[in-house]
């Protein structure tokens, strides 16, 4: 992996902008990590010798890039994961699809079951008993050619919740092969991008915000830095 990039440093928290077709955390491909990138810059930046502390907050999918947060004390973990299950943590995301004609904007509200055997989301209309409900706001930024950049507000945050939603509204993001998308991505990565992040600081109690501009390859380019 490339050298961190690091959005904010302090003694209780850490928000870099993941780059696409990393895993958040370490998993059986045994390719490095984010989080054990984090760790070492941690190491590295602060001096420490021993084991360094960081709590994994949140997640994003391994093909998804953009602003994460991870907690480098106990007490900043537990608060910020509580900001999380009680939907005070604001999440911002951007999203190429191919070319679509509906409304500009909307809410969509699904029921998803997951299946830990392919790592699959199906959706359903109305509410079943091993399903939870997804709520995602949306709206159109712009139709440019063959291409429409979405906005996505996760009001949930459920596994793949963003990818079904695309794919619900017959708008499958470009390179998510899971969910429809016609063709990979050179760089197998899925046009998903968690564009800004809002949270209040887990000790002074100020809101913060903080944004990373989309990866400027691939389809990305002509909507990078706007």
């Amino acid at each position: 992996m490339s050298e961190l990039r690091v959005l904010h440093a302090c003694n209780h928290l850490l928000v870099v902008d993941k780059p696409a077709c990393v895993p958040t955390v370490p998993d059986s491909s045994g390719d490095e990590s984010l989080f054990d990138s984090a760790k070492a810059w941690i190491a590295r930046e602060y001096h420490k010798p021993g084991a360094v502390f960081l709590g994994v907050v949140q997640r994003l999918d391994r093909p998804v890039s953009g602003v994460i947060c991870f907690a480098r004390t106990s007490k900043a973990a537990d608060r910020l994961t509580s900001q999380l299950k009680s939907k005070r943590m604001g999440k911002t995301y951007w999203a190429l699809c191919g070319p679509w004609v509906a409304e500009d904007e909307g809410e969509l509200r699904q029921w998803l079951v997951k299946n830990p055997s392919n790592n699959r989301v199906t959706s359903f209309e109305a509410p079943r008993d091993d399903a939870k409900e997804a709520i995602t706001r949306w709206r159109v930024r712009e139709r440019r050619g063959e291409t429409t950049w979405l906005e996505l507000e996760p009001i949930t945050g459920r596994p793949h919740q963003l990818r079904v939603a695309a794919a619900s509204l017959g708008a499958p993001l470009l390179g998510d092969l899971k969910y429809g998308a016609t063709e990979a991505l050179p760089d197998k990565s899925v046009a998903l991008h968690a564009r800004a992040l809002v949270l209040e600081h887990p000790t002074l109690r100020e809101s913060m915000r903080f944004e990373a501009e989309p990866p400027k390859i691939g389809p990305w380019r002509q909507f990078a830095q706007r």
